[in-house]
């Protein structure tokens, strides 16, 4: 994650900050990363009251950004790759901004479940889907793509401001913020 929080750095008006989870994996009904991250974010609030927060989270970690995007101070959400399961509630992203990037060729989550599932938060929150070609769940082929985007959503979202520049992959936010609900790159 560390080249997103490069990407998120070069935006002038945010505060970037990092997690590391205590404990490694979702471990079931335990969903350890969970209080991770709300402890973070209550964290967050304390240093930084009345500052909107966006999430950006990568496979499990896009799981735990959905779980958790009920915060009062979560604006928007980003999930990379999320592991999404059919019985994942969706009523935490509500009246959020959300976009799930899904690399078409990823074999480790399914870019299907993500599709749908944004699908199914059409109704309660600004959802869109970007599938992302030739892009497998690491990240790797296309990185460029996926910081910018995921950077310049989050950015726009919580500083309520119109993405900066004017190249293709602008343009792709500008879309998504625009309300578009699939879109491929």
């Amino acid at each position: 994650m560390v080249p997103f929080a490069r990407a998120l750095a070069q935006h002038d008006g945010l505060v970037v900050a990092r997690l590391r989870y205590r404990i490694r994996g979702w471990n079931g009904a335990e969903q350890s990363p969970v209080g991770d991250t709300r402890q973070a974010l209550t964290d967050l609030r304390d240093r930084f009251p009345h500052l909107p927060i966006a999430l950006i989270g990568h496979s499990m970690g896009g799981r735990v950004a959905l779980t958790v995007a009920d915060d009062p101070s979560v604006r928007a959400v980003v999930a990379l790759a999320p592991w999404i399961e059919p019985r994942d509630r969706v009523e935490p992203v509500t009246d959020r901004r959300l976009v799930v990037l899904h690399g078409d060729r990823d074999r480790v989550t399914d870019p299907a479940a993500s599709a749908a599932f944004a699908e199914r938060v059409g109704s309660i929150a600004e959802a869109s889907f970007v599938s992302v070609r030739g892009s497998g769940h690491a990240m790797l082929r296309r990185a460029r793509l996926w910081h910018v985007l995921a950077a310049t959503f989050a950015a726009a979202a919580v500083l309520d401001a119109a993405p900066v520049g004017s190249d293709d992959l602008t343009q792709v936010v500008e879309r998504v913020l625009a309300g578009e609900a699939s879109l491929v790159v």
